[in-house]
């Protein structure tokens, strides 16, 4: 559901740091931002980005956009650091989160173009300081490094939340074998499975650095980072004093900053990137180019394109492909960071975004959206919600009181006009039906659904499931 404004970022204007005047594009992005998704017969609302910044309580966005294989431009807005004032500048570092892990796929990729590890082996053939255990799973089926870049491996472990200041940090293997916040990451179905694994990805961090003999951050300097020229870029965890002068701290929605200003995050090639929307820009140009078969500073067009062609489940080696099979892109997600980027397969346009806020997620889209708008791009686009009539009694059977007891999270539903309402601790939504069980927030699209009958109905929101408790 949508934050709610936040107090303490009110007197944000705008601001472009040190920057040219923007061009027409980049005004558009400045002045009307388009929404993820539109609702048929409704009005299109057009919001400002400072005014956006301000109702979902991020302090700072930094933006480039990739045209004919250049930056076309590149521009900061708001604040690196809510607390000092001190502005975002197109050389502020943020933390990348999931966008991590297609930028680690090259270093991956690079052993499979030098002959060294075959994309559908045992993994297990490679690695020597930490290595898959054994299960019922893996022996109908071995976890492949294919299996780690597309999340068809089978292992748990989805994210990770990293380490706030004074917290003891594990290495890789400390984290495989479930020393560090999370669980284990073990073969949980059977490979081959789709299964989301943040711990997929550490196990190819650690396949790189024993095959390479080197650590990982050091092999993606040398061999990814430097070679794409992203000079600022670094997968050092924690990050190094000599990469401080300019980063940005981590935001809750309400403007507190993440305390220390940022966690740290072994878990190096899931999501322990620090980088700039510019250098990604590069990393997506170089893919680009490679793909294209002009270039193999980091890879040959025959890696290159099997990296992006997708899965049944719209996976390629590292990132996501779009469901049209024209963008590769990557969302991320780590504790006060958002960020997004899709860039174009055949081509050579992409737009980067990335954000200091919890809540920055709903802006990157919608920049990412407006940029496609902006550029005549095919997309991103936004969704189309197509509401439906449903009755007063149809509706009434969803209203009560909802629980996820082990979280103490409660809901509460109720007739509101034409759908319902859904109300929690702190927050509200309006919700119009997209169907007798499905129905929507008017306000960011999410869809909230309803299963069961009966005494039996629960609210599904993403992956959250509260049970009614209450008619």
């Amino acid at each position: 559901m949508t934050p709610r404004p936040a107090p303490v970022l009110a007197l944000i204007a705008l601001i472009a740091c040190g920057e040219p005047a923007p061009d027409a594009p980049a005004a558009r992005i400045e002045s009307a931002l388009h929404p993820t998704f539109v609702i048929r017969g409704e009005p299109t609302p057009r919001t400002s980005l400072a005014d956006r910044m301000e109702a979902l309580g991020v302090p700072g966005v930094s933006i480039a956009v990739l045209v004919d294989g250049e930056i076309a431009w590149a521009r900061g807005y708001g604040f690196a650091d809510l607390e000092s004032r001190r502005p975002v500048t197109t050389n502020t570092l943020f933390q990348a989160a999931s966008i991590s892990k297609p930028v680690a796929a090259l270093a991956a990729l690079q052993l499979v173009r030098e002959g060294r590890v075959a994309l559908d082996a045992d993994v297990n053939d490679y690695l020597t300081s930490w290595r898959v255990p054994a299960s019922e799973f893996t022996a109908e089926a071995p976890v492949t490094l294919r299996g780690l870049l597309t999340h068809r491996a089978g292992l748990s472990v989805s994210g990770f939340p990293g380490y706030g200041p004074g917290e003891a940090v594990p290495d890789a293997p400390g984290v495989l074998d479930g020393r560090g916040n999370t669980d284990p990451v073990r073969v949980v179905t059977l490979p081959g499975e789709q299964r989301y694994s943040g711990g997929g990805y550490t196990v190819m961090q650690q396949l790189v650095a024993d095959v390479r003999a080197a650590p990982f951050p050091d092999v993606m300097r040398r061999r990814v980072l430097d070679p794409i020229g992203m000079v600022r870029s670094t997968y050092e965890q924690p990050i190094p004093p000599d990469h401080q002068d300019d980063i940005a701290t981590g935001h809750r929605p309400d403007g507190t900053p993440v305390p220390g200003g940022w966690h740290t995050y072994p878990e190096q090639a899931a999501a322990g990137l620090w980088t700039t929307p510019s250098e990604l820009a590069l990393y997506a140009a170089e893919v680009q180019r490679a793909w294209r078969g002009e270039s193999t500073r980091v890879l040959d067009e025959a890696v290159a394109r099997e990296m992006l062609t997708p899965d049944d489940d719209d996976w390629g080696l590292g990132p996501a492909i779009s469901e049209d099979g024209e963008r590769f892109r990557h969302g991320g997600s780590n504790q006060g960071f958002r960020s997004t980027f899709a860039a174009y397969i055949d081509g050579d346009d992409g737009v980067f975004v990335m954000t200091n806020s919890d809540a920055g997620s709903p802006l990157a889209n919608e920049i990412a959206v407006t940029v496609a708008e902006a550029y005549g791009w095919s997309g991103p686009r936004p969704t189309e919600r197509v509401p439906v009539e449903l009755s007063s009694e149809l509706r009434r059977r969803y209203a009560g009181t909802y629980a996820v007891a082990e979280r103490g999270i409660e809901f509460e539903v109720a007739l509101e006009g034409r759908g319902l309402s859904l109300a929690w601790r702190g927050g509200s939504a309006v919700l119009w039906p997209l169907s007798d069980s499905t129905f929507f927030d008017v306000e960011d699209g999410r869809e909230v659904r309803f299963a069961g009958e009966g005494d039996e109905v629960e609210l599904v929101l993403g992956t959250l499931r509260a049970k009614r408790v209450q008619r």
